[in-house]
């Protein structure tokens, strides 16, 4: 339901503004690809009339996240770190441990972050302003398996594919700073971010494949779609799925132009 809940609010939102809505599918650590869960995930979407307008492979793309390390690198922007996860266990943050070290040889590579100020109008958290130190820190680029970290591959991603506006669950707020920053040192223009509330279980948790949620009832697509319409705040919706987008699009739309 975590899922649905984004999907269907950048779905909506693209549609809402006459744009276009990418499916971004994150396969960098490929042996963590369940087998046939692309087709699974389009399936889905399909089953809940949500159409993409095209279809992106974070794997095929790894020359581009080595070419933008190289660009980090040659500004002095990053640092080797030798760190475990057990050697980090209890800090929020990365305490610095390797950061005056120039290591030679290096697990992880990491931004060597620097007291930036970064604020935006959030779409559904309203204005947000964070330090980039103090909320992320020196986060990791590309991790010890040599992958490019989500931060990275998400920023590089959102610029070659001219992405103007980006919806998604509000557990992604901290997230969005290190892409903020991120993007200003590439040269990007500042985008439209809403981040919208989280789906959560009766214990608080979020509803994701990390806390073993279950999947949504494909066999009741409509029933489905207006528990993420309730969600998000869309009034109840009558008719075939079909019918509930559209007008669930017209209600997107009125909000955005009372907004304006």
């Amino acid at each position: 339901m975590g899922s649905m809940v984004a999907a269907v609010a950048s779905w909506l939102d693209a549609k809402a503004h006459g744009g276009k809505w990418l499916l971004r599918i994150d396969d960098l650590d490929a042996p963590r690809v369940a087998e046939g869960s692309v087709l699974s995930i389009q399936n889905t979407l399909e089953t809940f009339g949500m159409d993409w307008d095209d279809i992106h492979f974070q794997s095929e793309h790894f020359d581009r996240y080595e070419w933008a390390l190289d660009q980090l690198k040659e500004r002095g922007l990053t640092y080797g770190c030798q760190c475990t996860r057990k050697d980090l266990e209890g800090h929020e943050l990365y305490p610095g441990t390797c950061r005056d070290l120039a290591l030679k040889t290096q697990r992880t590579m990491r931004l060597l972050a620097t007291s930036q100020q970064i604020d935006w109008n959030d779409k559904g958290e309203g204005f947000l302003s964070f330090n980039l130190v103090d909320e992320v820190g020196d986060f990791v680029l590309r991790n010890a398996h040599g992958i490019p970290s989500y931060h990275l591959a998400n920023v590089v991603d959102d610029l070659d594919l001219n992405i103007t506006h980006v919806v998604r669950g509000a557990d992604l707020v901290h997230s969005t700073v290190a892409h903020c920053y991120l993007r200003s040192v590439f040269g990007g223009q500042p985008l439209v971010y809403h981040h919208v509330p989280l789906a959560l279980d009766q214990q608080g948790q979020k509803l994701s494949k990390q806390s073993m949620a279950p999947a949504v009832d494909e066999m009741k697509p409509e029933f489905v779609l207006q528990e993420v319409f309730d969600h998000l705040g869309i009034p109840h919706l009558e008719g075939t799925v079909g019918q509930q987008l559209e007008l669930a699009i017209k209600h997107w739309k009125d909000n955005l132009a009372a907004q304006n």
